[in-house]
Protein backbone atom coordinates (compact mmCIF):
# COMPACT_ATOMS: atom_id res chain seq x y z
CA UNK A 1 0.00 0.00 0.00
CA UNK A 2 1.54 3.28 -1.14
CA UNK A 3 -0.26 6.03 0.76
CA UNK A 4 0.51 8.77 3.27
CA UNK A 5 -1.88 8.51 6.22
CA UNK A 6 -2.37 10.94 9.08
CA UNK A 7 -4.38 9.84 12.10
CA UNK A 8 -5.80 12.63 14.28
CA UNK A 9 -5.94 11.29 17.84
CA UNK A 10 -4.24 8.36 19.54
CA UNK A 11 -7.29 6.61 20.96
CA UNK A 12 -7.86 2.86 20.65
CA UNK A 13 -9.55 3.16 17.24
CA UNK A 14 -6.92 5.45 15.75
CA UNK A 15 -4.01 3.40 17.04
CA UNK A 16 -5.59 0.21 15.70
CA UNK A 17 -6.02 1.75 12.24
CA UNK A 18 -2.47 3.07 12.38
CA UNK A 19 -0.98 -0.31 13.26
CA UNK A 20 -2.93 -2.20 10.61
CA UNK A 21 -2.28 0.32 7.81
CA UNK A 22 1.40 0.60 8.69
CA UNK A 23 1.65 -3.20 8.64
CA UNK A 24 0.30 -3.06 5.08
CA UNK A 25 2.98 -0.62 4.01
CA UNK A 26 1.33 2.77 4.43
CA UNK A 27 3.34 5.76 5.63
CA UNK A 28 1.45 6.54 8.86
CA UNK A 29 1.73 9.46 11.29
CA UNK A 30 -0.42 9.62 14.43
CA UNK A 31 -0.95 13.08 15.92
CA UNK A 32 -2.20 13.37 19.51
CA UNK A 33 -2.94 16.73 21.13
CA UNK A 34 -2.40 15.42 24.67
CA UNK A 35 0.83 14.24 26.26
CA UNK A 36 -0.37 10.62 26.40
CA UNK A 37 -1.65 7.98 24.02
CA UNK A 38 -4.94 6.21 24.59
CA UNK A 39 -7.50 9.03 24.45
CA UNK A 40 -9.93 8.30 27.28
CA UNK A 41 -7.71 5.37 28.27
CA UNK A 42 -5.29 7.55 30.20
CA UNK A 43 -3.75 7.61 33.67
CA UNK A 44 -4.44 10.14 36.41
CA UNK A 45 -2.05 10.84 39.29
CA UNK A 46 -3.72 11.15 42.71
CA UNK A 47 -1.85 11.16 46.01
CA UNK A 48 1.21 9.72 44.28
CA UNK A 49 -0.77 6.84 42.73
CA UNK A 50 -1.35 6.32 39.00
CA UNK A 51 -5.03 5.48 38.48
CA UNK A 52 -6.57 4.27 35.22
CA UNK A 53 -8.55 7.26 34.01
CA UNK A 54 -10.83 5.85 31.33
CA UNK A 55 -12.55 2.58 30.42
CA UNK A 56 -11.92 -0.27 32.85
CA UNK A 57 -13.72 -3.31 31.38
CA UNK A 58 -11.82 -5.43 28.84
CA UNK A 59 -13.97 -7.91 26.88
CA UNK A 60 -14.15 -9.44 23.37
CA UNK A 61 -10.41 -9.99 23.49
CA UNK A 62 -10.33 -11.92 20.20
CA UNK A 63 -10.61 -8.55 18.45
CA UNK A 64 -7.26 -7.57 19.92
CA UNK A 65 -5.79 -11.01 19.29
CA UNK A 66 -6.63 -10.42 15.62
CA UNK A 67 -5.04 -6.96 15.56
CA UNK A 68 -1.77 -8.17 17.07
CA UNK A 69 -1.75 -11.29 14.89
CA UNK A 70 -2.16 -9.12 11.77
CA UNK A 71 1.03 -7.38 12.83
CA UNK A 72 2.92 -10.65 13.31
CA UNK A 73 2.82 -10.85 17.10
CA UNK A 74 0.54 -11.76 20.02
CA UNK A 75 -1.31 -9.73 22.63
CA UNK A 76 0.44 -11.61 25.47
CA UNK A 77 3.83 -10.51 24.12
CA UNK A 78 2.92 -6.92 24.98
CA UNK A 79 0.64 -6.98 28.04
CA UNK A 80 -0.12 -9.38 30.88
CA UNK A 81 -3.75 -10.49 30.75
CA UNK A 82 -5.64 -12.57 33.33
CA UNK A 83 -9.22 -13.75 33.10
CA UNK A 84 -11.38 -12.50 35.97
CA UNK A 85 -13.18 -15.21 37.93
CA UNK A 86 -15.86 -12.72 39.03
CA UNK A 87 -17.29 -10.64 36.19
CA UNK A 88 -18.82 -8.13 38.60
CA UNK A 89 -20.26 -7.84 42.12
CA UNK A 90 -23.66 -6.18 42.55
CA UNK A 91 -25.41 -4.73 45.61
CA UNK A 92 -28.69 -2.95 46.31
CA UNK A 93 -28.34 -2.54 50.07
CA UNK A 94 -26.16 -3.86 52.90
CA UNK A 95 -27.94 -7.23 53.16
CA UNK A 96 -25.76 -9.07 50.65
CA UNK A 97 -24.59 -9.06 47.06
CA UNK A 98 -24.85 -10.96 43.78
CA UNK A 99 -21.79 -12.05 41.83
CA UNK A 100 -21.79 -12.99 38.16
CA UNK A 101 -19.00 -15.36 37.18
CA UNK A 102 -16.91 -16.33 34.19
CA UNK A 103 -18.49 -19.76 34.69
CA UNK A 104 -22.10 -19.53 33.43
CA UNK A 105 -23.32 -22.36 35.65
CA UNK A 106 -21.94 -20.62 38.72
CA UNK A 107 -23.82 -17.49 37.69
CA UNK A 108 -27.07 -19.44 37.29
CA UNK A 109 -26.60 -20.93 40.76
CA UNK A 110 -25.74 -17.51 42.21
CA UNK A 111 -28.85 -15.91 40.71
CA UNK A 112 -30.96 -18.75 42.09
CA UNK A 113 -29.47 -18.39 45.57
CA UNK A 114 -30.02 -14.64 45.45
CA UNK A 115 -33.55 -14.43 44.01
CA UNK A 116 -34.98 -17.96 43.74
CA UNK A 117 -35.44 -20.75 41.22
CA UNK A 118 -37.67 -18.72 38.92
CA UNK A 119 -34.98 -16.04 38.69
CA UNK A 120 -32.39 -18.69 37.83
CA UNK A 121 -34.61 -19.94 35.00
CA UNK A 122 -35.07 -16.34 33.85
CA UNK A 123 -31.33 -15.77 33.85
CA UNK A 124 -30.81 -18.92 31.81
CA UNK A 125 -33.38 -17.85 29.20
CA UNK A 126 -31.95 -14.32 29.14
CA UNK A 127 -28.42 -15.54 28.46
CA UNK A 128 -29.70 -17.77 25.66
CA UNK A 129 -31.52 -14.87 24.01
CA UNK A 130 -28.57 -12.50 24.42
CA UNK A 131 -26.26 -15.12 22.89
CA UNK A 132 -28.53 -15.53 19.88
CA UNK A 133 -28.74 -11.77 19.29
CA UNK A 134 -24.94 -11.59 19.37
CA UNK A 135 -24.60 -14.56 17.00
CA UNK A 136 -26.97 -12.96 14.51
CA UNK A 137 -25.33 -9.54 14.59
CA UNK A 138 -21.62 -10.21 15.08
CA UNK A 139 -20.59 -10.65 11.44
CA UNK A 140 -23.13 -8.53 9.52
CA UNK A 141 -23.23 -5.60 11.97
CA UNK A 142 -20.45 -5.53 14.58
CA UNK A 143 -17.83 -6.59 12.06
CA UNK A 144 -19.65 -5.48 8.92
CA UNK A 145 -19.47 -2.30 6.89
CA UNK A 146 -21.52 0.64 8.07
CA UNK A 147 -24.98 0.89 6.49
CA UNK A 148 -27.33 3.87 6.68
CA UNK A 149 -30.41 1.62 6.79
CA UNK A 150 -31.05 -1.95 8.05
CA UNK A 151 -31.54 -3.30 4.51
CA UNK A 152 -27.88 -4.06 3.62
CA UNK A 153 -27.36 -5.72 6.99
CA UNK A 154 -30.53 -7.76 6.58
CA UNK A 155 -29.30 -8.89 3.17
CA UNK A 156 -25.99 -9.98 4.71
CA UNK A 157 -27.91 -11.96 7.33
CA UNK A 158 -30.00 -13.46 4.54
CA UNK A 159 -33.59 -12.42 3.75
CA UNK A 160 -34.63 -16.07 4.07
CA UNK A 161 -33.55 -16.10 7.74
CA UNK A 162 -36.65 -14.42 9.09
CA UNK A 163 -36.21 -16.05 12.49
CA UNK A 164 -32.77 -14.49 12.90
CA UNK A 165 -34.07 -11.07 11.92
CA UNK A 166 -36.88 -11.29 14.45
CA UNK A 167 -34.40 -12.49 17.08
CA UNK A 168 -32.65 -9.11 16.98
CA UNK A 169 -35.76 -7.49 18.56
CA UNK A 170 -34.93 -4.02 17.19
CA UNK A 171 -38.45 -2.67 17.79
CA UNK A 172 -38.78 -3.93 21.37
CA UNK A 173 -37.67 -1.81 24.30
CA UNK A 174 -34.88 -3.22 26.43
CA UNK A 175 -36.57 -2.60 29.78
CA UNK A 176 -39.77 -4.38 28.80
CA UNK A 177 -37.87 -7.25 27.18
CA UNK A 178 -35.96 -7.78 30.42
CA UNK A 179 -39.24 -7.86 32.30
CA UNK A 180 -40.18 -10.98 30.36
CA UNK A 181 -37.13 -12.75 31.83
CA UNK A 182 -36.97 -11.26 35.32
CA UNK A 183 -39.83 -10.64 37.74
CA UNK A 184 -37.38 -9.50 40.40
CA UNK A 185 -36.88 -5.74 39.74
CA UNK A 186 -33.31 -5.94 41.00
CA UNK A 187 -32.36 -8.30 38.18
CA UNK A 188 -34.18 -6.17 35.62
CA UNK A 189 -32.12 -3.25 36.91
CA UNK A 190 -28.87 -5.22 36.81
CA UNK A 191 -29.21 -6.30 33.20
CA UNK A 192 -30.77 -3.02 32.13
CA UNK A 193 -27.56 -1.32 33.21
CA UNK A 194 -25.76 -2.86 30.23
CA UNK A 195 -27.36 -0.17 28.06
CA UNK A 196 -25.16 2.36 29.84
CA UNK A 197 -22.08 0.60 28.44
CA UNK A 198 -22.82 2.49 25.22
CA UNK A 199 -24.08 5.59 27.00
CA UNK A 200 -27.80 4.87 26.71
CA UNK A 201 -30.80 4.65 28.99
CA UNK A 202 -32.28 1.17 29.49
CA UNK A 203 -35.71 2.81 29.29
CA UNK A 204 -35.07 4.11 25.74
CA UNK A 205 -32.67 1.54 24.30
CA UNK A 206 -33.77 -1.35 22.05
CA UNK A 207 -33.74 -4.92 23.32
CA UNK A 208 -30.95 -5.60 20.83
CA UNK A 209 -28.50 -4.19 23.37
CA UNK A 210 -28.98 -7.28 25.50
CA UNK A 211 -26.11 -8.65 23.41
CA UNK A 212 -23.72 -6.53 25.53
CA UNK A 213 -24.39 -8.79 28.50
CA UNK A 214 -23.41 -11.77 26.36
CA UNK A 215 -20.16 -10.12 25.27
CA UNK A 216 -19.25 -9.64 28.92
CA UNK A 217 -20.37 -13.14 29.91
CA UNK A 218 -17.97 -14.57 27.31
CA UNK A 219 -15.09 -13.29 29.41
CA UNK A 220 -13.75 -10.28 31.27
CA UNK A 221 -9.97 -9.92 31.43
CA UNK A 222 -7.80 -7.78 33.68
CA UNK A 223 -4.74 -6.16 32.14
CA UNK A 224 -1.80 -5.35 34.36
CA UNK A 225 -1.51 -1.59 34.14
CA UNK A 226 -5.13 -1.22 33.00
CA UNK A 227 -6.56 -0.24 29.62
CA UNK A 228 -3.94 2.49 29.33
CA UNK A 229 -1.30 -0.25 29.17
CA UNK A 230 -3.26 -1.78 26.28
CA UNK A 231 -3.31 1.57 24.47
CA UNK A 232 0.45 1.95 24.93
CA UNK A 233 0.92 -1.58 23.61
CA UNK A 234 -1.05 -0.80 20.44
CA UNK A 235 0.93 2.43 20.01
CA UNK A 236 4.13 0.41 20.33
CA UNK A 237 2.73 -2.09 17.84
CA UNK A 238 2.09 0.74 15.37
CA UNK A 239 5.62 2.12 15.74
CA UNK A 240 7.08 -1.35 15.24
CA UNK A 241 5.28 -1.43 11.89
CA UNK A 242 6.90 1.89 10.96
CA UNK A 243 4.26 4.39 12.07
CA UNK A 244 5.25 7.61 13.83
CA UNK A 245 3.29 8.52 16.96
CA UNK A 246 3.60 12.15 18.06
CA UNK A 247 2.11 13.52 21.26
CA UNK A 248 1.60 17.21 22.13
CA UNK A 249 0.78 17.66 18.45
CA UNK A 250 -2.64 19.27 18.17
CA UNK A 251 -4.22 19.40 14.72
CA UNK A 252 -5.90 22.71 13.90
CA UNK A 253 -7.15 22.06 10.37
CA UNK A 254 -7.79 19.34 7.83
CA UNK A 255 -6.46 20.63 4.50
CA UNK A 256 -8.03 19.98 1.13
CA UNK A 257 -7.07 20.26 -2.51
CA UNK A 258 -9.13 19.45 -5.60
CA UNK A 259 -12.09 18.41 -3.49
CA UNK A 260 -10.32 15.87 -1.25
CA UNK A 261 -8.04 15.83 1.76
CA UNK A 262 -4.44 16.85 1.20
CA UNK A 263 -3.07 16.85 4.74
CA UNK A 264 -3.33 18.64 8.07
CA UNK A 265 -2.07 21.83 9.66
CA UNK A 266 -0.98 21.63 13.29
CA UNK A 267 -1.66 24.33 15.86
CA UNK A 268 2.06 25.08 15.65
CA UNK A 269 1.67 25.91 11.96
CA UNK A 270 3.43 22.79 10.70
CA UNK A 271 1.82 21.24 7.62
CA UNK A 272 1.88 17.48 7.09
CA UNK A 273 0.81 16.31 3.60
CA UNK A 274 -1.39 13.22 3.45
CA UNK A 275 -3.45 11.23 1.00
CA UNK A 276 -5.67 9.90 3.80
CA UNK A 277 -6.72 11.57 7.05
CA UNK A 278 -8.40 9.56 9.80
CA UNK A 279 -10.21 11.45 12.57
CA UNK A 280 -10.09 9.42 15.77
CA UNK A 281 -12.37 11.70 17.76
CA UNK A 282 -16.01 12.52 18.14
CA UNK A 283 -17.40 13.33 14.65
CA UNK A 284 -18.97 16.41 16.22
CA UNK A 285 -15.51 17.97 16.32
CA UNK A 286 -15.46 17.85 12.53
CA UNK A 287 -19.04 19.04 12.12
CA UNK A 288 -18.59 22.06 14.39
CA UNK A 289 -15.44 23.36 12.70
CA UNK A 290 -12.80 22.26 15.22
CA UNK A 291 -10.69 21.07 12.29
CA UNK A 292 -11.42 23.87 9.84
CA UNK A 293 -14.23 24.93 7.58
CA UNK A 294 -13.62 22.39 4.82
CA UNK A 295 -14.15 19.50 7.22
CA UNK A 296 -17.53 20.74 8.48
CA UNK A 297 -19.31 19.30 5.45
CA UNK A 298 -17.77 15.88 6.00
CA UNK A 299 -20.20 14.61 8.65
CA UNK A 300 -23.57 15.65 10.09
CA UNK A 301 -23.67 17.22 13.53
CA UNK A 302 -25.20 15.26 16.42
CA UNK A 303 -28.03 17.23 18.06
CA UNK A 304 -27.59 17.71 21.79
CA UNK A 305 -30.71 15.66 22.49
CA UNK A 306 -29.15 12.68 20.66
CA UNK A 307 -25.95 12.63 22.68
CA UNK A 308 -25.04 9.67 24.81
CA UNK A 309 -24.55 9.86 28.55
CA UNK A 310 -21.64 11.61 30.15
CA UNK A 311 -20.28 10.72 33.58
CA UNK A 312 -19.07 11.98 36.89
CA UNK A 313 -15.80 10.15 37.50
CA UNK A 314 -13.82 10.18 40.72
CA UNK A 315 -10.21 9.00 40.73
CA UNK A 316 -9.40 8.24 44.34
CA UNK A 317 -6.68 6.83 46.54
CA UNK A 318 -8.53 5.75 49.64
CA UNK A 319 -8.96 3.25 52.41
CA UNK A 320 -12.15 1.21 52.10
CA UNK A 321 -14.03 -0.80 54.70
CA UNK A 322 -17.23 -2.78 55.07
CA UNK A 323 -18.20 -4.12 51.67
CA UNK A 324 -15.92 -6.82 50.24
CA UNK A 325 -14.85 -5.33 46.90
CA UNK A 326 -13.81 -7.27 43.84
CA UNK A 327 -12.32 -5.64 40.73
CA UNK A 328 -15.69 -4.56 39.20
CA UNK A 329 -18.53 -3.53 41.55
CA UNK A 330 -21.96 -1.96 41.03
CA UNK A 331 -24.08 -0.34 43.75
CA UNK A 332 -27.62 0.29 42.55
CA UNK A 333 -29.95 3.19 43.23
CA UNK A 334 -33.30 2.62 44.89
CA UNK A 335 -35.22 4.04 41.92
CA UNK A 336 -33.65 3.45 38.51
CA UNK A 337 -36.44 5.16 36.57
CA UNK A 338 -36.11 8.31 38.69
CA UNK A 339 -32.35 8.29 38.17
CA UNK A 340 -32.70 8.39 34.39
CA UNK A 341 -35.54 10.94 34.53
CA UNK A 342 -33.25 13.31 36.41
CA UNK A 343 -30.47 12.79 33.86
CA UNK A 344 -32.94 13.28 31.00
CA UNK A 345 -33.97 16.58 32.55
CA UNK A 346 -30.35 17.75 32.57
CA UNK A 347 -29.56 17.09 36.22
CA UNK A 348 -27.17 14.81 38.05
CA UNK A 349 -28.93 11.97 39.89
CA UNK A 350 -29.77 12.63 43.52
CA UNK A 351 -29.67 8.91 44.31
CA UNK A 352 -27.23 7.49 41.76
CA UNK A 353 -26.17 4.02 40.78
CA UNK A 354 -22.42 3.85 41.41
CA UNK A 355 -19.78 1.75 39.66
CA UNK A 356 -16.51 1.17 41.52
CA UNK A 357 -13.42 -0.26 39.86
CA UNK A 358 -11.04 -1.40 42.58
CA UNK A 359 -7.89 -1.37 40.48
CA UNK A 360 -5.72 -3.18 42.99
CA UNK A 361 -8.10 -6.14 43.37
CA UNK A 362 -6.84 -9.00 41.22
CA UNK A 363 -8.43 -11.55 38.93
CA UNK A 364 -8.81 -14.21 41.63
CA UNK A 365 -11.84 -13.92 43.90
CA UNK A 366 -9.72 -15.30 46.74
CA UNK A 367 -6.96 -12.70 46.49
CA UNK A 368 -6.24 -10.80 49.69
CA UNK A 369 -7.41 -7.16 49.69
CA UNK A 370 -4.71 -4.50 49.54
CA UNK A 371 -3.47 -2.99 52.77
CA UNK A 372 -3.98 0.71 53.41
CA UNK A 373 -5.14 2.96 50.63
CA UNK A 374 -6.07 1.47 47.29
CA UNK A 375 -6.63 2.92 43.82
CA UNK A 376 -10.27 3.20 42.82
CA UNK A 377 -12.23 4.71 39.96
CA UNK A 378 -15.85 5.61 40.67
CA UNK A 379 -18.41 6.35 37.93
CA UNK A 380 -21.91 7.86 38.08
CA UNK A 381 -23.99 8.51 34.94
CA UNK A 382 -24.60 12.17 34.11
CA UNK A 383 -26.11 14.30 31.31
CA UNK A 384 -23.90 15.44 28.41
CA UNK A 385 -24.32 19.13 29.18
CA UNK A 386 -20.71 20.09 29.75
CA UNK A 387 -20.80 22.74 27.03
CA UNK A 388 -23.78 24.58 28.53
CA UNK A 389 -23.64 23.90 32.27
CA UNK A 390 -21.11 25.11 34.84
CA UNK A 391 -20.35 22.50 37.50
CA UNK A 392 -19.66 24.70 40.49
CA UNK A 393 -17.67 23.59 43.56
CA UNK A 394 -20.98 23.35 45.43
CA UNK A 395 -22.48 21.02 42.82
CA UNK A 396 -19.34 18.91 42.74
CA UNK A 397 -19.51 18.51 46.52
CA UNK A 398 -23.20 17.63 46.32
CA UNK A 399 -22.50 14.96 43.69
CA UNK A 400 -19.74 13.50 45.84
CA UNK A 401 -22.07 13.33 48.84
CA UNK A 402 -24.79 11.61 46.78
CA UNK A 403 -22.27 9.06 45.48
CA UNK A 404 -20.98 8.30 48.98
CA UNK A 405 -24.53 7.97 50.30
CA UNK A 406 -25.26 5.16 47.82
CA UNK A 407 -22.06 3.36 48.77
CA UNK A 408 -22.73 3.74 52.49
CA UNK A 409 -26.29 2.39 52.09
CA UNK A 410 -24.79 -0.69 50.42
CA UNK A 411 -22.19 -1.16 53.14
CA UNK A 412 -19.07 0.41 51.59
CA UNK A 413 -17.25 3.10 53.54
CA UNK A 414 -14.70 5.43 51.98
CA UNK A 415 -12.48 7.93 53.72
CA UNK A 416 -14.43 11.15 54.18
CA UNK A 417 -11.43 13.23 53.12
CA UNK A 418 -10.02 10.80 50.58
CA UNK A 419 -7.51 12.20 48.09
CA UNK A 420 -9.34 12.35 44.77
CA UNK A 421 -9.90 14.14 41.49
CA UNK A 422 -13.40 14.57 40.06
CA UNK A 423 -14.15 14.81 36.34
CA UNK A 424 -17.53 16.29 35.36
CA UNK A 425 -19.20 16.61 31.94
CA UNK A 426 -17.70 20.09 31.80
CA UNK A 427 -14.21 18.64 32.26
CA UNK A 428 -14.85 15.96 29.62
CA UNK A 429 -15.95 18.68 27.19
CA UNK A 430 -12.57 20.34 27.79
CA UNK A 431 -10.72 17.14 26.90
CA UNK A 432 -13.02 16.16 24.03
CA UNK A 433 -14.49 19.35 22.52
CA UNK A 434 -17.86 19.50 20.76
CA UNK A 435 -19.25 16.58 22.78
CA UNK A 436 -20.80 18.25 25.82
CA UNK A 437 -18.93 15.54 27.68
CA UNK A 438 -20.77 12.68 25.93
CA UNK A 439 -18.42 9.73 26.26
CA UNK A 440 -20.03 7.34 23.80
CA UNK A 441 -21.01 9.41 20.75
CA UNK A 442 -24.67 9.13 19.80
CA UNK A 443 -27.07 7.45 22.24
CA UNK A 444 -28.52 4.10 21.12
CA UNK A 445 -32.13 5.12 21.63
CA UNK A 446 -34.69 3.63 19.25
CA UNK A 447 -34.28 1.02 16.55
CA UNK A 448 -32.65 3.35 14.00
CA UNK A 449 -29.97 4.89 16.22
CA UNK A 450 -27.33 2.26 15.45
CA UNK A 451 -27.63 3.05 11.74
CA UNK A 452 -27.22 6.78 12.40
CA UNK A 453 -23.77 6.44 13.93
CA UNK A 454 -20.99 7.81 11.79
CA UNK A 455 -19.27 5.19 9.67
CA UNK A 456 -15.65 5.20 8.48
CA UNK A 457 -16.31 7.07 5.23
CA UNK A 458 -17.26 10.74 5.28
CA UNK A 459 -18.62 13.11 2.65
CA UNK A 460 -15.13 14.50 2.09
CA UNK A 461 -13.03 12.11 -0.06
CA UNK A 462 -9.91 11.01 1.75
CA UNK A 463 -11.29 11.80 5.22
CA UNK A 464 -12.32 8.87 7.43
CA UNK A 465 -13.54 8.41 11.00
CA UNK A 466 -12.82 5.85 13.68
CA UNK A 467 -13.23 5.47 17.43
CA UNK A 468 -15.85 4.79 20.06
CA UNK A 469 -18.20 7.46 18.70
CA UNK A 470 -18.38 5.74 15.30
CA UNK A 471 -19.76 2.46 13.97
CA UNK A 472 -20.26 -0.12 15.38
CA UNK A 473 -20.60 1.16 18.98
CA UNK A 474 -18.86 2.55 22.03
CA UNK A 475 -16.45 0.64 24.25
CA UNK A 476 -12.86 -0.57 24.03
CA UNK A 477 -13.39 -3.60 21.74
CA UNK A 478 -15.89 -1.71 19.58
CA UNK A 479 -13.39 1.12 19.12
CA UNK A 480 -10.86 -1.48 17.97
CA UNK A 481 -13.44 -2.95 15.59
CA UNK A 482 -13.99 0.54 14.18
CA UNK A 483 -10.22 0.80 13.68
CA UNK A 484 -10.22 -2.50 11.82
CA UNK A 485 -13.14 -1.37 9.68
CA UNK A 486 -11.53 1.96 8.82
CA UNK A 487 -8.31 0.23 7.78
CA UNK A 488 -10.26 -2.24 5.64
CA UNK A 489 -12.37 0.45 3.98
CA UNK A 490 -9.35 2.64 3.28
CA UNK A 491 -7.48 -0.25 1.71
CA UNK A 492 -10.50 -1.05 -0.44
CA UNK A 493 -10.91 2.58 -1.53
CA UNK A 494 -7.22 2.93 -2.37
CA UNK A 495 -7.30 -0.29 -4.37
CA UNK A 496 -10.24 0.97 -6.40
CA UNK A 497 -8.58 4.28 -7.28
CA UNK A 498 -7.20 4.40 -10.81
CA UNK A 499 -3.80 6.00 -10.49
CA UNK A 500 -0.62 5.82 -12.48
CA UNK A 501 0.96 3.94 -9.60
CA UNK A 502 -0.84 0.75 -8.41
CA UNK A 503 -1.73 0.62 -4.73
CA UNK A 504 -2.64 -3.07 -4.45
CA UNK A 505 -1.67 -6.34 -6.00
CA UNK A 506 -4.18 -8.37 -7.97
CA UNK A 507 -4.73 -10.79 -5.12
CA UNK A 508 -5.38 -8.13 -2.48
CA UNK A 509 -3.27 -5.86 -0.32
CA UNK A 510 0.40 -6.58 0.00
CA UNK A 511 1.47 -6.93 3.63
CA UNK A 512 4.94 -6.11 4.85
CA UNK A 513 6.52 -8.81 6.96
CA UNK A 514 7.17 -7.70 10.52
CA UNK A 515 10.52 -9.43 10.62
CA UNK A 516 11.89 -8.91 7.13
CA UNK A 517 10.10 -5.85 5.79
CA UNK A 518 9.33 -7.73 2.59
CA UNK A 519 5.88 -8.08 1.07
CA UNK A 520 3.87 -11.22 0.93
Amino acid sequence: MDARVVVIGAGIGGLTSAALLAARGADVTVLEKEAWVGGKARRVAVDGAAIDGGPTVFTYREVFDEVFAACGTALEDHVTVNRAEVIARHAWDDSGHLDLYADRNRSIDAVGAFAGAEAARGYRSFTEEAARIFAVLEDPFLRGDKASTPLPMMWRIGPWKLGDMLAMRPFDGMWNALGAHFKDPRLQQLFGRYATYCGSSPFAAPATLMLIAHVEARGVWLIEGGIHALAKAIASLATQQGARVRTNAAVAEVLTADGRTSGVRLASGEVIPADIVICNGDPGALATGRFGQDATRAVPAIPGAKRSLSALVWYAHAETSGFDLTHHNVFFSRDYAAEFREIGQGGTPSGPTVYVCATDRGASEHAAPPRGRERIQIIVNAPANGDVHDYTPEERARCTQAMMATLKRCGLQLEEQMPHQLMTPQDWEGLFPATGGALYGRASHGWAASFQRQGPRTRLPGLYCTGGATHPAAGVPMAALSGQLAARVIAKDLASMRTSRPVATAGGMSTRSVTTGSTG
